[in-house]
C-alpha cells in the first residue's frame, strides 16, 4: 500500500486512510487531526499539545475534535497509565475498523476481477453482462472462488463451458456440503475406493448418488 509523508517528514499515512478521509468529506483540519492520532502513538488526550502540532488555535482544535468524536471516527477512552493514574486516550478503533471494511472490500473486488478473467480465457471470449451476474450471484451465494473455478474446469474438460451446466454441478456440490475442492477430491477418492476408480473429470457428477 502507497504512503504519503507529509511536509516535513512528520506525519505518514497511506492510501486507503486517505480515500477514506475523501469519501467522508472531511475538512483539511479533521484530516490533519485525524493523521495527527493516527501517527501518535500515545494519543494521550492533550488538546495545547494536539493544536501546537497540527498549527491550530487551541478554539479550533476544540471545534475539529469535537466534530470527530460527532462523526464518531474517534472516541475517548479512560485508561491507566504506567504509574496507576486514569488518563484519557484517544482511539481510532472506529475509523480503523472502516478501513478494514474497505480493504476486505478491495480484495473481494480483486477476487471478482480475476474470476471473471479467467470464465473469459476458459470460453476464450468476452462474458456478457448476463453471465457476469450469474458469476456474481454465486460468489453472492457464498459459493468459494476454489470451487467456481474447479465447476468451471470439470465444464470445460466435458466439452460443455455454459454456466447452465457449472451451475448445475455447483448445485450438486453445495447439496453434499462441498466447500472447496478439496472436499470435492476427498469424495472421489471414496467414491475410487467403492467404485471402478474414476478420475475426477471422467465423473459425472450430474448423475452422483
Amino acid at each position: 500500500m502507497n504512503s504519503t509523508i507529509f511536509k516535513n517528514s512528520k506525519y505518514v499515512t497511506n492510501s486507503l486512510f486517505i480515500k477514506k478521509a475523501l469519501e467522508l468529506n472531511l475538512t483539511l483540519q479533521e484530516f490533519l487531526m485525524l493523521t495527527y492520532f493516527d501517527n501518535d502513538y500515545n494519543n494521550y488526550l492533550d488538546i495545547e499539545r494536539l493544536s501546537k502540532n497540527i498549527g491550530l488555535n487551541l478554539e479550533d482544535a476544540y471545534k475539529v475534535f469535537n466534530s470527530l468524536i460527532k462523526k464518531k471516527l474517534i472516541t475517548i477512552e479512560t485508561i491507566k497509565d504506567l504509574e496507576g493514574r486514569m488518563i484519557e486516550q484517544v482511539s481510532l478503533d472506529n475509523f480503523y475498523e472502516m478501513l478494514t471494511l474497505d480493504k476486505i472490500e478491495e480484495q473481494k473486488e480483486d477476487v471478482k476481477t480475476d474470476i471473471y478473467a479467467i470464465f473469459e480465457k476458459e470460453f476464450n471470449r468476452t462474458i456478457s453482462s448476463m453471465e457476469y451476474e450469474i458469476i456474481n450471484a454465486w460468489l453472492e451465494k457464498g459459493y468459494s472462488e476454489d470451487l467456481i473455478l474447479g465447476a468451471l474446469k470439470e465444464a470445460v474438460y466435458n466439452g460443455v463451458p455454459k454456466l447452465r451446466y457449472i451451475d448445475k454441478i455447483l448445485y450438486e456440490w453445495n447439496k453434499k456440503g462441498f466447500k472447496n475442492m478439496e472436499d470435492v477430491n476427498n469424495h472421489l477418492t471414496k467414491k475410487e475406493e467403492k467404485d471402478d476408480g474414476k478420475e475426477l473429470f471422467d465423473y459425472n457428477w450430474l448423475e452422483d448418488e
